[in-house]
């Protein structure tokens, strides 16, 4: 049974900010929703709240950047790069300059619709210059980026999770910066999956794994720079083709990644995006979403069982039988 942590980001990054007197928090007047709180209330004097103003802010991050700072900027991912793309890019991203995004709410993970769902930040936050982007998949994700990120000396944007996030990776292993995450070996089919679909995934392979395929599944944490070897040699090894999954449009994320690699290394192999297909999504829980717009397991099975020219006959009771942890609970990690 996998465990459920709360808010494993709340606590872990007031801890860590204790003694690196240089950190900064500004938000977006979304002090609680994505859990700077803890550090807010121990350490208010290095605390600033941008309010309703991300345009201003990320100019007041920039500032401080250059005084020696270390500011870390909180707000849902869409305010970040939607609201005020000029000045990220003119006071942070060309300048170099040390400062932390942190977006919320990557994806189609809240019910919020199209103002709130960040679907396109990876696309776009990669496009700029300088900028290294990352998406956390789990909480030994969320726990351990903060000091693997730490040497980074320009900016970096983190696609957050909060609320009761699953551990699916042991809390000894923790997040390398521009390395994949090995969770199994195969020479069948190669799976790259990142952010909150990696746990639906997972599950796809082990009853593929139980039909006897032999997958290669890697999970993603940093999308750009995008150069870990392993993933060039798992594709390489993949008989009947690759597999990308992300909650993000299929333009610009993962599938992007993978095909411009493949496209600069002449692997000739067969490649299956399941991510959002070119549309905007509209309110509805996590699980639902991921179902209408088939970037669930089931989708990701489907497109396995197409590169390998079989119908599996796994069914849905089979995929929830290799579920990796209970039901979440009543919890709402998808709210506002």
């Amino acid at each position: 049974m996998v465990e459920i942590v709360t808010r494993p980001h709340a606590s872990n990054f007031a801890n860590w900010a204790s003694t690196r007197n240089e950190v900064v928090v500004l938000s977006g007047d979304l002090t609680k929703n994505c859990e700077a709180d803890a550090f807010r209330d121990q350490f208010p004097s290095r605390f600033f709240n941008g309010g309703l103003s991300e345009q201003n802010m990320l100019s007041v991050a920039g500032g401080l950047a250059r005084e020696g700072y270390t500011p870390f900027v909180y707000t849902f991912g869409v305010f970040i790069y939607r609201r005020a793309m000029d000045q990220l890019q003119m006071s942070i991203a060309y300048p170099n300059l040390r400062v932390r995004l942190l977006g919320f709410l990557p994806g189609l993970s809240t019910p919020g619709g199209v103002s709130h769902q960040a679907i396109d930040d990876i696309a776009l936050m990669s496009t700029l210059p300088n900028m290294n982007v990352i998406s956390v998949g789990d909480a030994t994700d969320v726990e351990t980026v903060l000091t693997e990120t730490e040497a980074i000396n320009g900016p970096v944007y983190i696609s957050m999770l909060r609320g009761q996030v699953p551990r699916l990776f042991p809390k000894n292993e923790p997040l390398v910066f521009k390395s994949a995450r090995t969770l199994s070996h195969g020479t069948d089919l190669a799976i790259f999956s990142c952010g909150a679909l990696t746990e639906n995934t997972m599950r796809v392979v082990v009853a593929l794994r139980k039909k006897g395929v032999s997958v290669s599944h890697l999970h993603i944490s940093t999308l750009k720079p995008f150069d870990d070897p392993r993933v060039e040699q798992a594709i390489r090894s993949a008989r009947a083709g690759v597999i990308t999954v992300e909650n993000h449009l299929v333009r610009g994320g993962l599938g992007t990644a993978v095909a411009e690699l493949m496209a600069e290394k002449a692997i000739g192999k067969p490649l299956r995006r399941v991510g959002l297909r070119d549309t905007y999504g509209h309110g509805g829980s996590f699980a639902y979403l991921q179902r209408y717009y088939q970037i669930d397991g089931h989708a990701t099975l489907r497109e396995a069982e197409f590169l390998l020219g079989q119908h599996l006959d796994i069914t849905e009771v089979d995929l929830d039988s290799a579920r990796l942890e209970p039901e979440h609970g009543a919890h709402k990690p998808e709210a506002l």
